[in-house]
């Protein structure tokens, strides 16, 4: 519909009662003022079929009121977010999906996989399109005890080297080459001197290949490989678990290298935010007790048995990816119990996510708290303090 972009400025023209005119086939229960008081709704698209026709016919012969309709659009466009052009970066999911629904995969990649195998392809794609400047573009990767600012082509480098230590367990070549150090800081400098010297299209097919490798080989091999450890630095978790992990620090730094180009870019999809989450609850217990070793936690209020019901936090994790746990609060080796519950936290799955990689401070992230202050802080705490770079 086109708008009047001048007329009369009193109301438009006036009827043989003086009045202004309203337009023709309008119902004549609607006069100047009620159309007017209508076109807030109108702008918003929430008016009846009858109420959009009557507003519009009035637009067309009342200027005052078509220029402040088109304030009101012009207003209302602002509110809506900007969407990429792009294909959406769920559909290779949800194509492979209904593929494999039709004909079954003879040698299925293993569901505990399937989140490393999504996020590293929606990063890939991510990546496709990038021209030479915006490789070298600062990327800002933030965790709860510091930060450190990469070039994009640094950040994948970084990436590649951490999975590479899944990779050798697997027993692919290391990307860094024979002799490569093992501890995560020694291998995320050395791969970024190999960026530099490199660049990034060999980065990037290294990268590449190596995470294929890591899907085929789990698929080839997956009652083999799944309980085999992984070494990170003094942490060892098996490859079903490192591959969650791994998939969760792709997503993160993927948002980090989204964030540094001004690009949209959303979280999993919910059947793979689900494994995240349960991985990072899953830690908590463990990470509350070297807090407290640290002396960063409260001490435990009562010592607990081993096996024997202790206090619990009931930690509800809300959206796609979300569900409920109850969390051990005095030993790790306590039964966490729903009638030992002394507190409630309640969170987004993102928002937890999000504090899990350090993105999001404890005081500040948004969730709902009730019952033990004290152990709801200790336990914000120890989510954030299992971010890395």
């Amino acid at each position: 519909m086109s708008l009047p972009e001048s007329g009369p400025t009193d109301g438009g023209p006036a009827g043989e009662d003086g009045a202004p005119s309203l337009g023709e086939g309008i119902p004549p229960w609607y006069d100047h003022f009620a159309l007017k008081s209508l076109l807030g709704a109108w702008a918003l698209s929430a008016c009846s079929p009858e109420e959009t026709a009557a507003v519009e016919a009035h637009l067309a012969h009342c200027a005052p009121c078509a220029d402040e309709a088109l304030r009101l659009r012009e207003a209302v466009s602002l509110m809506h977010r900007e969407e990429t052009l792009d294909l959406d970066p769920l559909l290779r999911s949800r194509v492979l999906r209904e593929c494999l629904r039709r004909r079954p995969a003879e040698l299925p990649l293993p569901r505990w996989a399937a989140p490393y195998d999504a996020e590293t392809a929606r990063l890939d794609a991510l990546l496709r399109d990038m021209g030479d400047a915006e490789w070298n573009t600062p990327v800002r990767l933030r965790w709860t005890e510091g930060e450190r600012t990469l070039t994009l082509c640094g950040v994948l480098a970084h990436l590649g080297s951490v999975d590479g230590l899944v990779a050798t367990t697997l027993g692919l070549p290391d990307p860094l080459g024979p002799g490569a150090p093992r501890t995560v800081a020694e291998r995320t400098e050395a791969a970024i001197e190999r960026c530099r010297r490199h660049g990034p299209p060999f980065v990037r097919n290294k990268w590449r290949t190596q995470t294929r490798s890591i899907a085929s080989a789990v698929t080839l091999r997956a009652s083999e490989v799944a309980d085999v450890p992984v070494s990170f630095d003094d942490v060892r978790r098996p490859v079903r678990d490192a591959l969650v992990g791994r998939a969760f620090a792709c997503w993160v730094h993927a948002g980090d290298i989204a964030a540094a180009i001004d690009y949209p870019y959303g979280p999993p999809a919910p059947e793979h935010l689900g494994p995240m989450v349960d991985f990072v609850v899953r830690r908590l217990p463990s990470a509350i007790a070297e807090r407290r070793r640290a002396g960063l936690a409260a001490p435990p209020r009562r010592l607990t048995a081993a096996g024997a019901p202790g206090r619990t936090l009931r930690l509800e994790i809300e959206g796609s990816g979300g569900g409920d746990w109850y969390i051990p609060l005095d030993s790790p080796a306590a039964l966490a119990v729903p009638e030992a519950t002394v507190a409630h936290l309640a969170m987004e799955d993102t928002e937890f996510c999000l504090l899990a990689a350090g993105h999001v401070p404890p005081p500040e992230v948004a969730a709902g708290r009730e019952g033990d202050r004290e152990a709801i802080h200790d336990v914000l705490w120890a989510v954030a303090s299992l971010s890395r770079m």
